[in-house]
């Protein structure tokens, strides 16, 4: 349950709720991280307690995103987040879409403290050399997923990720791929990356990621609807819903052609 499931736009009630039905239905499926920055700490704390309490395998924690938060009062906020809890805490720099950059050094840091209990999904521009920095902070150690919707995979795959947290329109497509990168099948991988980078690139904002995300569930009979929750900054219009269309079903045949490689 990440920022892409309209984490922001919901009630506590309504997150906890949600953080409740996730770990219900998805723990015996996989593993369910639920998002938990805020911005306060002693809100933050209470959402992770909870995600834990629920059965919940890790948080995701972006920081404040409403103040210019010093690096640290924001090394703080993530410090009393590990302190509350044992499970995982996975730190996403979200200022891809909202926020502002955290530093390398304070993101080093922190795994240096905590070790393995940190985790990382950097999404701060430019996200390559940024995730080398980070890899290199951490000696390598720091177990570090990819973000931005799978955009980045195959460049992000060759630095050293552990794994992508996409969203859920194309699940199969960066199944597809990341097995390709596992085998180095470099035919497949750009067979399958190029059309899966367009597609995701038509995601630009926050919004756009909601949009274009909940239009493809609809297509593919997964959601009955693709209502957001507003105000909201950005709509699909007739034009973008066609290329969209028109760049997944580039996508489906990618997946029809490598999978009989």
């Amino acid at each position: 349950m990440g920022m892409v499931s309209e984490t922001l736009r919901l009630s506590g009630e309504e997150r906890e709720a949600l953080a409740e039905a996730a770990c219900r239905l998805g723990s015996a499926r996989g593993v369910v991280v639920i998002s938990a920055g805020a911005e306060s700490t002693h809100t933050a704390v209470r959402y992770a307690r909870h995600a834990e309490a629920a059965g919940a395998d890790a948080v995701m924690v972006i920081p404040p995103i409403a103040v210019a938060v010093g690096e640290d009062d924001l090394r703080g906020y993530y410090e009393a987040i590990l302190n509350a809890i044992q499970i995982p805490v996975i730190v996403q720099d979200a200022s891809g879409y909202v926020g502002r950059p955290m530093s390398i050094a304070m993101q080093a840091a922190l795994y240096h403290d905590y070790g393995d209990q940190v985790m990382f999904k950097p999404e701060a521009a430019p996200i390559g050399p940024r995730l080398s920095a980070l890899r290199d902070a951490t000696a390598g150690r720091a177990p570090v997923f990819e973000g931005a919707g799978g955009i980045a995979l195959v460049d992000s795959f060759r630095r050293g990720v552990v794994g992508t947290m996409p969203g859920a329109d194309l699940i199969d497509a960066l199944v597809a791929l990341w097995r390709a990168l596992h085998a180095g099948d470099e035919a497949r991988i750009y067979r399958l990356s190029l059309p899966i980078s367009a597609l995701i690139a038509v995601q630009n904002s926050l919004d756009a990621f909601l949009a274009v995300e909940k239009y493809l569930l609809v297509k593919r009979g997964i959601f009955q609807n693709s209502l957001v929750r507003g105000p909201v900054g950005y709509h699909l219009d007739t034009e973008t819903r066609a290329e969209v269309d028109r760049l997944y079903e580039q996508v489906q045949a990618a997946l029809r052609e490598t999978a009989t490689v």
